[in-house]
């Protein structure tokens, strides 16, 4: 019998290659569920090459266009609509659920999966940045099997000593007694790396998505031109692995190759190497403990020529200084700077403020808004809220 997938968020670049993997096992998976936001066009192949059981497509006036194309070739795909019908899949039968959708709005379907003791794999990061520590304590609580997907923290995963699946869950964080001396998070410094500060006001929306490695949806790339996307996996990794901002040291990597790595007290280094292609962690983290062939071309170590390392520029790049605060803080901070990040990517791209304002939009309302140390999913939901309120208005 072979096991159900579901992915939220299938016509993102985490769930097309999310489906390519699927579909070169299915000896082992099939596709339970899928779900786009508008896409109807690429939602519509996909029912017609992977016969999920049913599809949400979240714009109502979309999933009736997609009925419509269903019926002209006789299918029976049941077709959900409605953000709630994302939580309603996700916490569906038996299976594995891979979190693809971008931003915050994969929060409440993330949950819903945690809650239904599933294997889960995390690849929307803000999630885990708004409400981390509640998400960990539901997966222990639902013994479900929370992994992680971006590429660093899989990486991260795969070099410390490897955890078992018991009744709470599976445990990610790092013991006391294991060795471990401190997590490398490595990223490549994105397109703008050596870019003068003084050029960042001219830098057009084309030019932060077109990232030097690896290919991405336009939110992420923007993340990673301005390096937001590695305090986020700062954060991330914080929740993950249990351990303080002062734990984990960012290494900018430009070759991307090295995707993190793990120090241990005897010295000893240990990384994860690989091609920039996001099916390497998502065939880890599907077939976990496991190994799957994940249809990436093997790395070559001959045509690594050179491995380079450098500290990141904070000058440059002050989104990691707001990381960092975020994470010292931690409460109700981190879904400020996530909801404000949100909003001011947006209008980035669609041409109202500059590159360079991006990060001052998110300084802006971290110090603007009320500080809660406890937070719930309510209160986070509301800080997300009125943050965004806050942002927006401040644009007009």
């Amino acid at each position: 019998m072979t096991i159900g997938v579901t992915v939220l968020g299938s016509t993102g670049s985490i769930g097309i290659n999310s489906l390519d993997v699927v579909a070169r096992h299915p000896d082992r998976y099939h596709v339970e569920s899928l779900s786009a936001h508008s896409n109807v066009g690429l939602m519509f192949a996909q029912c017609q090459k992977y016969q999920p059981k049913r599809v949400v497509m979240v714009d109502p006036i979309r999933a009736q266009e997609l009925v419509i194309k269903l019926r002209k070739v006789r299918s029976c795909i049941d077709v959900m609509n409605g953000p709630e019908s994302l939580s309603e899949v996700a916490g569906r039968e038996d299976g594995i659920v891979i979190c693809g959708i971008v931003g915050a709005a994969g929060l409440l379907s993330t949950l819903a999966a945690i809650k239904a003791g599933k294997k889960v794999l995390i690849a929307n990061k803000e999630p885990l940045v708004m409400l981390g520590e509640h998400i960990m304590e539901l997966g222990r609580s639902y013994g479900a099997t929370l992994l992680p997907l971006d590429s660093e923290h899989n990486a991260i995963f795969q070099c410390l000593p490897q955890p078992t699946k018991n009744c709470e869950g599976l445990v990610t964080k790092i013991e006391t007694g294991s060795g471990v001396r401190k997590i490398l998070l490595t990223g490549s410094g994105g397109p703008f790396r050596t870019t003068p500060a003084s050029e960042f006001p001219v830098i057009t929306p084309d030019q932060a998505c077109n990232h030097p490695n690896w290919k991405m949806g336009r939110k992420i790339s923007v993340d990673s031109a301005t390096m937001m996307n590695k305090g986020l996996e700062l954060i991330e990794a914080c929740v993950l692995f249990g351990v303080h901002h002062e734990f984990i040291d960012i290494v900018i990597h430009p070759q991307s190759v090295i995707h993190s790595m793990v120090e241990y007290v005897d010295g000893s280094i240990i990384a994860q190497l690989g091609s920039p292609d996001m099916k390497v962690p998502i065939a880890n983290a599907l077939a976990w403990p496991e190994r799957i062939d994940s249809g990436t071309p093997s790395l070559s170590l001959l045509d690594c020529q050179r491995f380079d390392f450098e500290p990141p520029d904070l000058n440059r790049f002050p989104a990691l200084r707001l990381a960092r605060e975020a994470a010292e803080k931690r409460g109700s901070v981190p879904a400020v700077m996530n909801a404000a990040n949100e909003v001011a990517v947006d209008a980035f791209l669609e041409g109202q403020i500059t590159f360079d304002q991006i990060v001052h939009v998110v300084e802006k309302a971290m110090n603007k808004m009320d500080f809660h140390q406890e937070v719930s999913l309510e209160s986070i939901l509301d800080i997300d809220r009125r943050t965004r309120i806050y942002c927006v208005q401040s644009l007009q």
